[in-house]
C-alpha cells in the first residue's frame, strides 16, 4: 500500500483529497487481489467546533474530529461490509479481508451489486461545481461571543423571558472520497454552520418554550445572533396563556417550518425501501394522482449551496433535476440501486435521500403571504409545532400532538396547546387547498405554509 501523504492544513483537515483517493485505490486493489468480483469504498473525515451557553455563561465547548473508511466487497451475489478508523496499511488490509470473509459466507442476494456503469457519474470533469464548502475560521472565544449575544438578545425582548435552555453555535466541515471497481471516482468537501437559541417565557405552570435557529453552508449568510434571539423570544412570548380547544373537525394551516414534514411523508411513502417491503400507503402510485391537482414537487440536486445538493448520490450514481409530482401526479419514486432492482426498475440516484425538493401550488398568488393564508384559513387551527412520530406509513393514518394558535375570522385569537390533529395522509394530500409564498427551507425540503381543508382536532 502507498505511503501516507503530507496532511492538508485546509479547513483543519488532516488528509487531502489526493490522499483519500490513494486510500480508495489501495483498498480496491486489495479487494481485487483477494478475488472479489466487485468492490466499492468510501473514506471520510469531519471536524468542527460546537459551543453552548446558558443564562449568560459558557456551558460547553466541544471539538469533534472523526475519520472512517468503509468498504463493500462482492463475491458474485454475496456482499460483505467492514469499516475502520485506522488508516494504517495493516488495518486497511484487515478491513478488506473482513469484508471479503463476510461476503464469502453471506447468503446470495439476486439483486445485490454495484450500480450499472451507465448510471454512474464517471466523468469527473463534467460534474457541476455546487459551491458547498465554506469553512468558518472561528475559535471558541468567537463562537462563545455569538452565542452570548444571541441569548442576550432573547432576554432583552421582554422581562417575561425568564429562563433559557441556552444558545449554541456550531461550525462543521467534512470531506470524502469514494470509488468502485466499475470506474467511479469522486469526492468533495462540504460545510454547515448554525446559530440557535431556546428561550423560556413566563413562570411556573404557565411557562412556554420556543426556539429558533439559522443554518447555512456559509457563515456569512447566517442570520445575525440578535435576529435569531429576538425572533425566538417573540415566538415563546406569543405562546403564553395557551388554552385547550374543544374536539372538532376544522381546517388546519401548517406553518412553513412544520409543513416540510408533509413533504417528508411523501418522500418516505414513495421511497424504494418502503415500496419493496410493501410498507407504504402509496404502493403502485407511479403515474397516479398522489397530491391535489394544483400541486407540483420539483427536485434540483444541483442548486448552488443547497443543503441537499450533490453531483452524485451515495453510490456514485449521477443526480438529475426532475419533476417528482406534476399537477398532483407522481412522476418518479426515490430509488437506490438495490431498491430499484427489487422493484424491477432503474435507480433514480437517491441512495442517501432526496435532493432539494420544493412544493408549489399553481393556485398561489404573489400576495399569498402568511397573513393572507390565515385569512383563507378563516376559523381553525394554525399549527406551529408538532410532537411525536404519529404516521403509519402502511395505512397513511396520521395522528400527532400539536400546538399553535386558534384562528377566528382570519385573525389569531389565542395560543393553543395539548391538542392532537388526525387524518389520513392520502386524503390530507388531496385536501391541500393552498401553499403560501412564505417559503422556508428545512433541510432538503422547501415549502410555504400549507392549508389543509379539514382535519380532526382532538382537544378537551
Amino acid at each position: 500500500m502507498s505511503k501516507p501523504a503530507t496532511p492538508s492544513p485546509d479547513a483543519g483537515f488532516s488528509y487531502s483529497q489526493q490522499r483519500f483517493r490513494e486510500l480508495v485505490e489501495d483498498v480496491l486493489a486489495e479487494a481485487r487481489k483477494l478475488g472479489a468480483s466487485d468492490a466499492g469504498a468510501e473514506v471520510s473525515e469531519g471536524c468542527g467546533l460546537s459551543v453552548s451557553t446558558r443564562l449568560g455563561k459558557l456551558e460547553n465547548v466541544e471539538r469533534n474530529r472523526d475519520k472512517s473508511l468503509g468498504i463493500s466487497v462482492y463475491v458474485g451475489q454475496r456482499r460483505g461490509n467492514a469499516s475502520t478508523s485506522d488508516f494504517s496499511p495493516k488495518a486497511l488490509r484487515d478491513t478488506v479481508r473482513a469484508a471479503f470473509d463476510i461476503a464469502r459466507f453471506t447468503a446470495e442476494d439476486p439483486v445485490a451489486g454495484l450500480p450499472e456503469p451507465e448510471d454512474l457519474s464517471l466523468d469527473e470533469a463534467a460534474r457541476p461545481e455546487l459551491d458547498l464548502f465554506h469553512p468558518w475560521a472561528i475559535d471558541a472565544a468567537g463562537a462563545t461571543e455569538l452565542a452570548l449575544r444571541c441569548e442576550a438578545a432573547a432576554f432583552g425582548v421582554d422581562k417575561r423571558i425568564a429562563n433559557s435552555e441556552g444558545a449554541a453555535v456550531s461550525a462543521q466541515q467534512s470531506h470524502f472520497f469514494s470509488g468502485n471497481s466499475r470506474g467511479f471516482r469522486g469526492g468533495y468537501a462540504s460545510s454547515r454552520h448554525s446559530i440557535s437559541v431556546a428561550p423560556i417565557a413566563g413562570r411556573g405552570a404557565g411557562m412556554q418554550r420556543d426556539a429558533w435557529y439559522s443554518s447555512m453552508r456559509a457563515a456569512g449568510e447566517l442570520a445575525s445572533p440578535e435576529a435569531v434571539g429576538r425572533y425566538a423570544a417573540e415566538r415563546a412570548l406569543s405562546r403564553l396563556k395557551a388554552r385547550k380547544v374543544k374536539t372538532a373537525e376544522v381546517p388546519v394551516l401548517f406553518e412553513n417550518t412544520v409543513a416540510a414534514g408533509l413533504l417528508g411523508a411523501l418522500v418516505q411513502a414513495t421511497s424504494g425501501g418502503a415500496l419493496y417491503r410493501r410498507a407504504s400507503f402509496l404502493l403502485d402510485s407511479l403515474g397516479t394522482p398522489v397530491l391535489a391537482p394544483h400541486l407540483d414537487v420539483a427536485e434540483d440536486p444541483h442548486l448552488k449551496k443547497g443543503k441537499g445538493s450533490a453531483p452524485f448520490d451515495d453510490e456514485g450514481v449521477t443526480t438529475r433535476a426532475r419533476q417528482v409530482v406534476d399537477a398532483g401526479v407522481l412522476q418518479g419514486y426515490f430509488l437506490s440501486t438495490y431498491s430499484a432492482r427489487k422493484l424491477g426498475l432503474r435507480t433514480t440516484g437517491h441512495a442517501g435521500g432526496s435532493h432539494n425538493l420544493r412544493l408549489t401550488s399553481r393556485w398561489t398568488a404573489p400576495g399569498d403571504d402568511l397573513r393572507t393564508m390565515l385569512r383563507r384559513l378563516g376559523t381553525g387551527l394554525f399549527v406551529t409545532e408538532l410532537m411525536g412520530q404519529g404516521v403509519n406509513y402502511v395505512t397513511g393514518d396520521y395522528s400527532r400532538g400539536a400546538s399553535g394558535y386558534w384562528v377566528e375570522n382570519g385573525e389569531i385569537a389565542y395560543p393553543v396547546h395539548e391538542v392532537t390533529i388526525a387524518g389520513n395522509m392520502r386524503q390530507m394530500f388531496q385536501d391541500i387547498v393552498g401553499v403560501g409564498t412564505d417559503a422556508y427551507t428545512l433541510g432538503t425540503k422547501t415549502t410555504g405554509s400549507v392549508l389543509v381543508a379539514r382535519m380532526k382536532l382532538a382537544g378537551s
